[in-house]
C-alpha cells in the first residue's frame, strides 16, 4: 500500500487545479469574444494543467516531474526579470517563492514516499 497523500501534496494539487480552471475561463469568454487563438491556447493549457493536478492527486510522479519542469521554468523566468526589468523586483520575488515553495512540498520525504 502506497503512503497517504501529504498535506502538501494536496495543497500543490489543488492550486494547479484552480490555475487550469482560471485559465479555461478567459478562454472560454475570449471564444465569444473572437480571439480564437487566445481562446484554443488558453483552453488546452488550462485542461493540461487541471490533467496534471489529477495526477498529483493520484500520486503520479510524472505528474511531479511536469510540474517541477513548470516550477523550475516560472524561477528561471523570474530570476531574469528580477535582473532584466526595472521594477519588476517584488513581482518577481513573489514569482519564485510559490513556485519554490511548491518544489519544496512535492519533494520532502513524506511526498516522496507518497510518490514512490
Amino acid at each position: 500500500m502506497s503512503a497517504a497523500r501529504p498535506f502538501g501534496v494536496t495543497l500543490v494539487a489543488i492550486l494547479a487545479w484552480l490555475t487550469g480552471l482560471f485559465q479555461i475561463i478567459p478562454g472560454v469568454f475570449a471564444l465569444f469574444g473572437g480571439d480564437l487563438t487566445y481562446a484554443i491556447v488558453a483552453i488546452i493549457v488550462g485542461l493540461v494543467t487541471i490533467f496534471v493536478s489529477l495526477g498529483l492527486f493520484r500520486g503520479s510522479n510524472g505528474a511531479r516531474i511536469v510540474v517541477t519542469i513548470v516550477f523550475v521554468l516560472n524561477i528561471a523566468a523570474s530570476l531574469y526579470v528580477v535582473f532584466a526589468i526595472d521594477g519588476g523586483f517584488w513581482t518577481a520575488i513573489w514569482s519564485i517563492l510559490f513556485p519554490a515553495i511548491g518544489l519544496i512540498l512535492l519533494y520532502t520525504a513524506k511526498a516522496n514516499a507518497f510518490f514512490s
